[in-house]
C-alpha cells in the first residue's frame, strides 16, 4: 500500500469521510435497490465491508439530511426508463458523511449510479436547500410527493424548464468545476455543449419575443383597412397593404402555432435534445472514469467480477453515445428548418417593402387622413424592422449550433 493510499484510508473521528476531487465510485443494483456490485472506493468511504455491502440495499447508505423527496424524484424517473442525476448526501458505516454528484441509467437487470465529489458554487446552494427541505419534511409531515415538489418549484425559480434540465446544468458544471480543481483542462465537448444549450435558450428566448411582436402588430392591418375604406377606391395601395399585411399575419401565426408554440415543435426539441447530449456527455464520461478506475485498482472487490463490471460499463458508455449521436442528428435537421424558415419569412418582409412605400408616398397626397396613415405606416416599418432582425438573430443561432454540432 502507498503512502496516497493510506492517507487516503485514514479516517477522522468525525465529519467527512475521504473521498478525493480525482476519485469516482460506482455501484449497480438490482431493479428493487439491492447491490449488486461496487468499486472499491465505494466500499472504502462507505466503510463497509464486501459481505456487509454487496446483497444490502442501497438505503444502507443514506443520510437524515437528504430529502425523501429526492429518491422519490429518483425512483419515478428511472422507473420510467430515464436518467437521472442529484446531489446526495450519504452516510458510512462509521457515522461519517460524504457528498456525491451521483449519476443513475438503467441497465441490464437494474440501474447502474457512477458518482463524483461535488465541488462547484451550485454545491453549496443544494447545501442550503435539502436543509429547508429536510426541516419541511419534519416540520410538516411532507410526503414524499410533496417533497418532491418543493424541489421542482426551486428548479422552476431557477429558471430551469424542468429538473432533467437543471440536472445537466448541475452536471456540467460539477465537471467543470472538478476540471479546474485538479487543474486541468476543462472538458472541450462539455463545453460546446453547454454554449449549444445557450444558443437553443437564446432561441426560444427571441422566438417568443418575435410572437409578442406579431401580437402587436396584429390589430394595424384592421386600422389600415378601416382608414383604407374611407381614402380610396377599393384595390387601392393602401388597401394592398392592409390585404398582405393580414395574409402575413395569419401566417405566421399559424407558422408559430405548429413550429414554436408546443413541447414538440422544433425550437423546443433543439433546446431537449442539446440538454440531453450534455447529460449524455457528462454521464459517459463519468462512466469511462470508473472503467480507468477499475483498470488500476489492484484490490480485492469481494465478488465481484471486475470484467463484468468493465463489459458492463462499456455497454452503458456505447448505448449512451448512439443516444447522443442520435439526438445531434436531430438538432441539426432541426437547425436547418428553422433557418430555412427564417430565410423564407425574410424574404416576405423584404417584399412588403415596395408596398409600404407607396402606401408611405399615397399618405403625403391624402392631408384630410394622411397623418393618422403615416403614422400607422411608421409602425409597421418599425415593427417590419424589429422582426426581420429577430428573424436573422434566430437564424444566425441555428448556424452556430450548426458549427458547434459539427465540431
Amino acid at each position: 500500500m502507498s503512502f496516497v493510499d493510506r492517507r487516503i484510508e485514514a479516517r477522522p473521528s468525525s465529519g467527512a469521510a475521504p473521498f478525493e476531487l480525482n476519485e469516482v465510485f460506482f455501484s449497480r443494483t438490482d431493479e428493487r435497490g439491492i447491490i449488486l456490485a461496487c468499486n472499491y472506493v465505494f466500499q472504502r468511504v462507505a466503510h463497509y465491508e464486501w459481505d456487509e455491502i454487496l446483497g444490502a440495499p442501497h438505503k444502507l447508505v443514506r443520510h437524515s439530511d437528504t430529502p425523501k423527496g429526492l429518491f422519490h424524484l429518483f425512483w419515478e424517473t428511472l422507473k420510467s426508463g430515464r436518467t437521472i442525476g442529484a446531489y446526495v448526501k450519504n452516510k458510512s458505516k462509521d457515522g461519517l458523511y460524504y457528498w456525491v454528484f451521483a449519476t443513475v441509467v438503467p441497465c441490464e437487470g437494474g440501474y447502474l449510479s457512477a458518482r463524483i465529489k461535488p465541488s462547484s458554487k451550485l454545491f453549496t446552494e443544494i447545501q442550503a436547500l435539502y436543509a429547508k427541505i429536510v426541516k419541511a419534511e419534519k416540520e410538516g409531515g411532507l410526503s414524499p410527493e410533496e417533497s418532491s415538489q418543493i424541489m421542482i418549484d426551486w428548479v422552476h425559480e431557477k429558471g430551469f424548464d424542468d429538473y432533467q434540465h437543471f440536472a445537466s446544468h448541475a452536471l456540467a458544471e460539477e465537471l467543470i468545476a472538478r476540471d479546474e480543481g485538479l487543474g486541468r483542462k476543462v472538458d472541450p465537448q462539455i463545453s460546446e455543449l453547454r454554449d449549444m444549450l445557450r444558443n437553443a435558450e437564446k432561441l426560444l428566448d427571441e422566438t417568443h419575443g418575435l410572437v409578442k411582436d406579431f401580437e402587436a402588430m396584429h390589430t394595424i392591418p384592421h386600422n389600415l383597412r378601416v382608414i383604407a375604406s374611407r381614402i380610396e377606391p377599393s384595390g387601392g395601395p393602401v388597401t394592398v397593404l392592409s390585404q398582405n399585411y393580414g395574409a402575413m399575419s395569419r401566417e405566421m401565426s399559424d407558422w408559430f402555432e405548429r413550429n414554436v408554440m408546443g413541447e414538440n415543435t422544433n425550437f423546443a426539441t433543439v433546446k431537449h435534445s442539446v440538454n440531453s447530449s450534455l447529460f449524455i456527455a457528462g454521464m459517459t464520461r463519468i462512466l469511462m472514469e470508473c472503467d480507468s478506475q477499475l483498470q488500476t485498482e489492484r484490490r480485492d472487490l469481494g465478488d465481484v467480477d471486475m470484467e463484468d463490471e468493465r463489459r458492463r460499463l462499456a455497454e452503458l458508455v456505447k448505448q449512451q453515445a448512439s443516444f447522443a449521436q442520435k439526438g445531434m442528428a436531430e438538432v441539426d435537421i432541426e437547425a436547418v428548418r428553422i433557418i430555412n424558415a427564417c430565410q423564407v419569412m425574410h424574404r416576405h418582409f423584404l417584399g412588403l417593402s415596395s408596398t409600404r412605400v407607396l402606401c408611405k408616398i399615397e399618405s403625403a397626397r391624402l392631408p384630410s387622413s394622411g397623418e393618422t396613415l403615416s403614422d400607422i405606416i411608421d409602425q409597421l416599418g418599425a415593427f417590419q424592422e424589429r422582426i426581420s432582425e429577430r428573424l436573422e438573430h434566430i437564424a444566425k443561432l441555428g448556424e452556430e449550433i450548426r458549427s458547434l454540432e459539427g465540431e
